[in-house]
């Protein structure tokens, strides 16, 4: 391994750095290989500086916490994520083979090999969307190839998840590479992620047979009008089902336009089947990633980890081990951009029923004249009625289901004054709910273990 210029080499004492793989906006990427495991990785290191004046906070903790949501063979994953005062460190997935980029510059791919990483890429995106994320920057160069030849999604900067849709359950920041990128999100009038990314790995596929992307033009508005269109061409050496299966992902028509479970169905698609069942697609690995602050306290909390818009209904939602895990200190993001850290949040654990806690939550609400503006699913949207210094205070309670015994209910400020906020919270709401919390969270170490013993009496139950 070569080493850097004028360093020591061993990052925090656990993993030496060495040749340069890439450079990014915001940092660049090294090789670098386990003091402790011997085990090959890659580190981005980002300037947390740069970040913070480019006002890229919040596209940083994005990656961060979309990268741990997805376990997917065919996604690279985020093993651990450091920070010093100056620096933020990502320890990934080596991915020995580099970009795919580099492999279709070369020329046109042979079908069979096209077809593998085609099913591949479908399964990782697939994968993506069942947990609430969408890639939108799906193209070649964030495609990367491991030692075996198998494809890895990488760079989640730009990614969306589901709880960044508005109103109209659509996604409305423009983003992407043009040429890769769906008519409807250029048009920036909201787009659906789950179609826009199909569209895009649509014009993956094309470019792996082809050797070239379909839609060219040197005039970017000529570009967009082709687009806009999906005027292309097949190359005549193009198999019939690719040519349908194309015609159908790249239809300028959200509406219309093709469904991952319908691509999956796909003859061309589903071609070899038989052949492949040993093969790792569509499994999780079992490892998971750690998120270690070298030099900064982590606080709580679940930044980017809000649940999808759920249907109208007085019943909490499960929460599910993503969930669950995030809320853990480990993984909170705000550390490694502030010092210190204003909470707008409150959780606490009960072991009453939900309608309960909800009749309790309305009590409270009337005693202190909040309108509830909302009650679906276990949340209740709470308004005050005169404007404060920042506005009408607005304050979001949540309750989940961790076990059919056992609630967890997250209290946080949606709008207004933080102070009076954090005033309320203390003088009325947490002693109005005393008797009815089992415990507040605070004390990881304790929670964790009562949580546990509830699990476990609940198992026996």
């Amino acid at each position: 391994m070569s080493p850097m210029e004028n360093t020591s080499n061993v990052l925090l004492q656990k993993y030496e750095l060495g040749r340069l793989l890439g450079q990014g906006t915001f940092g660049k990427v090294y090789y670098a290989r386990s003091t402790i495991t011997n085990q090959s990785v890659a580190v981005k290191v980002i300037d947390k500086d740069k970040v913070i004046k480019t006002g890229q906070v919040d596209h940083i903790k994005r990656e961060i916490t979309v990268m741990r949501l997805v376990k997917h063979p065919n996604v690279i994953e985020l093993f651990e994520v450091m920070a010093t005062k100056s620096k933020i460190y990502f320890v990934m997935e080596y991915a020995k083979g580099g970009e795919l980029f580099k492999m279709v510059a070369k020329g046109k791919l042979k079908e069979e090999v096209a077809h593998k990483y085609f099913r591949q890429l479908v399964n990782a995106v697939d994968f993506c969307h069942s947990r609430g994320v969408y890639h939108r920057d799906i193209k070649p160069e964030n495609i990367l190839l491991d030692e075996n030849e198998n494809l890895k999604v990488s760079d989640f900067g730009l990614s969306a998840l589901a709880d960044s849709k508005r109103q109209d359950g659509l996604l409305h920041t423009t983003c992407g590479t043009p040429a890769y990128v769906a008519p409807e999100v250029i048009k920036r009038k909201g787009y659906d992620g789950a179609k826009a990314d199909i569209w895009s790995c649509g014009v993956v596929l094309f470019v792996l047979l082809a050797g070239y992307i379909p839609f060219h033009d040197s005039n970017l508005m000529e570009l967009y009008r082709k687009i806009n269109k999906a005027q292309f061409t097949c190359p005549s050496w193009f198999p019939r089902g690719v040519q349908r299966l194309l015609r159908k992902m790249l239809d300028p028509n959200p509406d219309t336009r093709i469904s991952i479970d319908k691509i999956k169905q796909c003859s061309w698609f589903r071609k070899g089947e038989n052949c492949r069942q040993k093969t790792q697609e569509g499994g999780n690995r079992s490892a998971s990633p750690s998120v270690t602050n070298h030099s900064e306290q982590c606080d709580d909390g679940s930044d980017g980890l809000a649940a999808e818009a759920r249907e109208e209904s007085a019943v909490p939602v499960s929460m599910n081990a993503f969930e669950i895990i995030s809320l853990s200190h480990g993984f909170n993001l705000c550390g490694f951009f502030e010092d210190n850290i204003q909470r707008r949040e409150a959780r606490f654990s009960s072991r009453q029923p939900a309608s309960v806690i909800i009749s309790r939550l309305e009590q409270i609400a009337k005693r202190l004249k909040l309108t509830i503006k909302k009650r679906a699913a276990g949340l209740l949207k709470l308004q005050g009625l005169h404007e404060g210094k920042k506005g009408v205070l607005s304050i979001d309670a949540e309750i989940f289901e961790v076990t059919p015994f056992l609630h967890l209910v997250e209290v946080k400020k949606s709008n207004g004054d933080t102070l009076e906020y954090d005033k309320i919270l203390k003088e009325d709401i947490r002693p109005a709910l005393k008797d009815i919390v089992w415990v507040w969270q605070g004390d990881q170490q304790e929670q964790s273990q009562q949580l546990e013993q509830q699990q476990q009496q609940d198992s026996h139950s």
